[in-house]
């Protein structure tokens, strides 16, 4: 009997170390090398989201037709936020004066709502992609600056009343600054040469009084490049001194594996090209420092990593072993980043699904793809997807 008391108390004993020595394993396994958790079975069940549930929200640039099928599933597993790739801008929604093509934003909105998603607005106010009538008179001359703003205020006022209480956020007014020559402030377009300043004024006025609590951004690209982050960071500042509601600055991230550049202007030489003092990841944080510092909200807006870095780079096309790991690299610097600031951002969107279709595909001299996305042109994960959630 003593004998049989002393075998279950040394079996208990063995038992009881190998269960310890197990855990012991198992908790210095779910760490790397450099101290990033490595993923397990029930890791590779989630969604880029719920890795960053407790950070902020994962949301992507999408079109009604994505939202169907498989897309559909693809984008309820991995996002929360929705932002519309093209249907929100003026010149689709309403194409001519007073003629409103709601039907796609609204498609967009309802999956939303339906699957608890968020909605960024994207844009009300925007050089590009706005009707040709917005700028000229019944005589078909240059309009007025009176007739501008009217128009301007009905366009705000319709859509952000039809989406009150859905869209969370609007990026209010897109890319006014300068990107060839930032140095002298403004861009010269229409807007400006009609209005002056005085339309970005009144487009944050009117987007608040239409909806007083939708969070108001103001949007553009290479934000990195010291003149242009001054000059967009002296507009704002400006603002807000003159009671302005502008609530937030969204730095777009269209960037390439050699810096926080925007690769889309490789199409026209020498437009945006800009010396970063210092690394990469000091440009992206002191970027979100400067906004933050004013109070304001920071998103990510439009992100993609394009893995070419000049137009010469794009002669030689291909996803290479070399260019996959510094895309790899500048993902994971990025999102560091990202969490080290998770209470200045308030927000990252991805510029598209995967790799399978990204606005930048034909957008340099060889039309080729740029691999920009943490999904492969099968939808897949790549190894980026991997190491931007192992932290």
């Amino acid at each position: 009997m003593k004998t049989k008391k002393l075998f279950l108390t040394a079996l208990t004993f063995s038992l009881l170390l190998t269960l310890i020595t197990t855990l012991v394993i198992s908790v210095s396994s779910c760490r790397g090398s450099g101290g990033e958790r490595q993923l397990s079975s029930e890791d590779s069940l989630k969604g880029l989201k719920d890795f960053y549930k407790d950070y902020f929200p994962i949301g992507v640039a999408v079109s009604p037709r994505s939202l169907q099928g498989e897309q559909g599933e693809f984008i309820k597993k991995h996002f929360n936020s929705l932002t519309a790739e093209n249907v929100m801008k003026p010149a689709l929604l309403q194409p001519e004066e007073g003629k409103f093509n709601w039907e796609d934003a609204d498609r967009i909105v309802a999956f939303a709502m339906e699957n608890g998603m968020k909605v960024r607005g994207h844009t009300l106010c925007w050089h590009n992609q706005t009707g040709e009538w917005m700028f000229k008179d019944s005589d078909g001359n240059q309009a007025s600056k009176e007739l501008l703003l009217a128009r301007l205020k009905e366009h705000i006022m319709q859509v952000v009343g039809r989406y009150k209480g859905k869209v969370y956020a609007w990026d209010v007014l897109n890319e006014a600054i300068d990107n060839a020559d930032p140095a002298k402030g403004f861009r010269e377009t229409l807007w400006y040469k009609i209005c002056g300043e005085e339309f970005i004024e009144k487009a944050f006025r009117w987007a608040h009084e239409a909806d007083p609590d939708a969070v108001l951004f103001y949007n553009d690209f290479n934000t990195e490049n010291p003149v242009k982050r001054e000059k967009i960071y002296n507009m704002v500042k400006k603002l807000l001194d003159e009671g302005v509601p502008i609530h937030g600055v969204g730095l777009q991230g269209h960037w390439n594996i050699g810096g926080p550049r925007h690769v889309g202007q490789l199409h026209q030489p020498g437009e945006g090209d800009f010396e970063i003092p210092g690394s990469s990841e000091d440009a992206i944080r002191e970027s979100i420092d400067k906004f933050a510092s004013l109070g304001l909200q920071v998103q990510i807006t439009e992100l993609d990593v394009s893995i070419y870095t000049s137009r010469a780079d794009t002669i030689n096309l291909g996803f290479t072993p070399e260019r996959e790991q510094r895309q790899i690299d500048f993902y994971k610097m990025a999102f560091r980043v990202f969490r080290e600031k998770k209470d200045e951002i308030t927000g990252v969107t991805f510029w598209n699904l995967s790799d399978r279709g990204s606005w930048l595909d034909n957008r340099t001299p060889r039309r080729g793809r740029h691999y920009p996305l943490l999904f492969d042109t099968n939808m897949k994960p790549k190894k980026v997807f991997w190491e931007v959630v192992r932290f």
